[in-house]
């Protein structure tokens, strides 16, 4: 009997053994969901470049670090369930495998009673039949590998092919996550140009409100420096350089950057000059789409919209 008991080793082998088998399951299905957007891609859906790279980005680091960690806790357990078959029937690991057996019981009828009610409202499409299919493959493995092993053991050769197999497809969904969201260098290449926009931004927010106080534009950015807010002209992230501003006239003036790569948010690939309208989020309603070179954005400020002072002032 008193093999029976839990030690604080087992206790601590069998917690960690389900949750990191919770955790790499439900960043599988993330991973996949996220490979199912890309594919196909819905036109109501306006999910970005940068959230879908973040979550892919998420699922691939869980699944390096955790499910490694499933593996070897299992392997722990199997190496101490052959040595002492006993353990087999620890309360722990009843409690924690029953448990398992009727989350995933739920969640599969949950995504089978989802799949209904999408049916009778003509909503079944590809991308959602795809979901749904990632759902009960993943859960489905994992009901039927725990309710198996609760039946009858596993032998040596059989657990071997399935680690192998489940390994196998863990692993090529990560290589996918590279596809998909890009590698580390290219991640970086992207924030230096995600700053770029910003910069621009910042530039273009102070060239408006110079033009507002003084109704011109002023001939060199170092004219937007004040001593009194603190604020001076921001530079290129990466060489430090100054960017490119030109004025067109007397209401027309261009911002160029040299950018890394195209804009991951573009959807087309037009790249026209556009006024300048109030935009609380910045980049709503203002283009900022640019390929992977030197490109100058026209900003034509529309008098109507934005009051020079002088002006007002000369009307009274």
């Amino acid at each position: 009997m008193e093999t029976k008991k839990s030690s604080p080793k087992d206790v601590f082998l069998h917690l960690l053994s389900i949750i990191s088998l919770y955790i790499s399951a439900g960043s599988l299905i993330a991973l996949w969901f996220q490979y199912i957007n890309v594919l196909l891609p819905d036109k109501l859906d306006f999910t970005s470049y940068y959230s879908i790279a973040g979550s892919v980005r998420w699922a691939m680091a869980s699944l390096m670090i955790v499910f490694p960690v499933y593996l070897l806790v299992n392997w722990m357990l199997n190496r101490d369930y052959s040595a002492m078959p006993e353990k087999r029937e620890l309360k722990i690991r009843k409690w924690l495998v029953h448990f398992t057996l009727f989350l995933a019981s739920l969640i599969i009828i949950t995504d089978l009673v989802t799949l209904v009610y999408n049916f009778l409202g003509g909503d079944l499409t590809g991308r959602f039949l795809l979901k749904v299919a990632a759902i009960l493959l993943v859960i489905g493995t994992i009901f039927g590998y725990y309710l198996w092993d609760l039946r009858k053991q596993f032998s040596k050769s059989q657990l071997k092919i399935l680690t192998l197999a489940v390994s196998a497809v863990v692993l090529g969904s990560i290589v996918g996550g590279f596809f998909t969201a890009g590698s580390p260098l290219k991640a970086r290449l992207y924030r230096f140009d995600d700053q770029r926009i910003s910069d621009l931004q910042v530039l273009q927010n102070e060239l408006i409100n110079y033009w507002i106080q003084k109704d011109a534009l002023p001939d060199s950015l170092d004219k937007l420096a004040n001593n009194i807010t603190g604020f001076a002209p921001p530079k290129d992230p990466d060489s430090g350089s100054n960017y490119l501003y030109k004025v067109s006239g007397k209401l027309i003036f261009e911002l160029c950057a040299d950018f890394n790569l195209p804009s991951a948010n573009s959807v087309s690939r037009t790249f026209k000059a556009v006024p300048v309208y109030p935009s609380p989020e910045g980049l709503y309603q203002q283009n900022w789409d640019h390929p992977a070179s030197q490109y100058c954005f026209s900003r034509t400020i529309d008098p109507e919209l934005y009051k020079s002072q002088k002006a007002y002032l000369k009307l009274r």
